[in-house]
């Protein structure tokens, strides 16, 4: 049997003690554990509680600054319980779409006003925050999903904040390609998060040269509607037998994994497009000291970039960046195979 001694508090925001004893127990071995209370009551204490946490922390329990908080990217139900109590606290929540994570603070019953925050208006957006913070509110900053600045609004304004001296607080919560990293079933040793690729031809396929040459497991987050044509351009520069995973709506209830070659992915996804959120994952090139690319790999991958628009020099530093051999190897057989054709060749040592 418990017995429990409860000193009766009125005064607002003291602390009460509650002592457990049981008759077990010499007189001396009590454990007192203690709960902020505004008010006590015979009857309820444990309402008392909850309802005045909730109202010290709309009173200061959170310091002022910039919180980068994870939200779902999809299920409902993943998020901490140390992300609800800051957006419920926070003065201000700054959203990417206001309706979309509405739904999201409707759910949890947070009444915490809602500002756009997007990449349109950000840099209209930066001082006022700005401004804010410096007079002391707490500012939660949420993305439509996952989280905040990765792939998404808010890295500028964390920049911002860590010059001004503003103290900028990780929440952290679900990210989409650490989620599909995780289940891949590729190395998770080494890996490089890419993200979005560029919209240019040409430097969309600098980035995928780089990456191909690469032993890191590669992380691409890919437009559905671009999936046809990233297929296209990383077969043709990994290689059709590279292993890959595609992760599309993961935590929703169409969540997929599909795992193949590249070759084999282009032939799958020909005539489908699939809907959602696509996280795509490349195994890393296969680490061989000893491998060496003959002239004729080395004079294609040269003439390549070449044709898209690359001078020699920016050519060849491509080239050398994903091979064993020395740039002025390179350089050589370059001008061998081009001649001297384009400026910008003395920067090249």
């Amino acid at each position: 049997m418990l017995r429990m001694t409860v000193c009766r508090i009125t005064t607002p925001f003291s602390w009460l003690s509650f002592k457990y004893q049981t008759p077990f127990m010499k007189p001396m071995n009590v454990f007192p554990r203690r709960y902020p209370l505004s008010f006590c009551s015979e009857t309820n204490p444990i309402s008392t509680i909850d309802s005045t946490q909730e109202s010290l922390s709309k009173q200061g329990n959170l310091k002022s600054g910039l919180y980068l908080v994870g939200t779902p990217i999809g299920n409902l139900e993943d998020i901490t319980l140390r992300a609800l109590r800051v957006l419920k606290s926070a003065d201000v929540i700054l959203a990417e779409d206001t309706r979309h994570s509405g739904k999201l603070l409707q759910h949890y019953s947070i009444k915490t006003p809602l500002l756009s925050y997007h990449k349109f208006n950000e840099a209209q957006r930066e001082q006022s925050i700005l401004r804010r913070l410096n007079e002391g509110e707490i500012v939660a900053l949420i993305s439509d999903a996952g989280t905040p600045g990765i792939s998404d609004p808010g890295s500028e304004l964390a920049k911002l904040c860590v010059e001004a001296n503003i103290s900028v607080i990780p929440i952290p919560g679900p990210c989409a390609f650490v989620s599909a990293l995780s289940a891949s079933g590729l190395s998770t040793d080494e890996f490089s998060f890419v993200g979005f690729l560029p919209k240019n031809a040409s430097a969309r396929r600098d980035r995928l040269l780089v990456s191909a040459n690469e032993v890191a497991t590669q992380i691409f987050y890919v437009p559905p509607h671009k999936l046809s044509q990233f297929l296209e351009e990383s077969s043709d520069i990994f290689g059709e037998l590279r292993r890959c995973v595609m992760a599309r709506e993961i935590t929703k209830m169409h969540e997929e994994f599909w795992r193949g070659t590249l070759g084999e992915a282009k032939s799958a996804f020909l005539d489908r497009q699939p809907k959602g959120e696509i996280t795509f994952l490349i195994e890393g090139k296969p680490f061989c000291e000893d491998e060496t690319p003959s002239e004729a790999q080395l004079e294609n991958e040269l003439e390549a970039l070449i044709s898209n628009g690359h001078s020699l020099s920016a050519a060849v530093k491509l080239v050398a960046a994903g091979s064993s051999m020395k740039r002025k190897t390179i350089y050589s057989l370059a001008l061998r195979k081009f001649g001297r054709q384009h400026d910008g060749l003395n920067d090249v040592d």
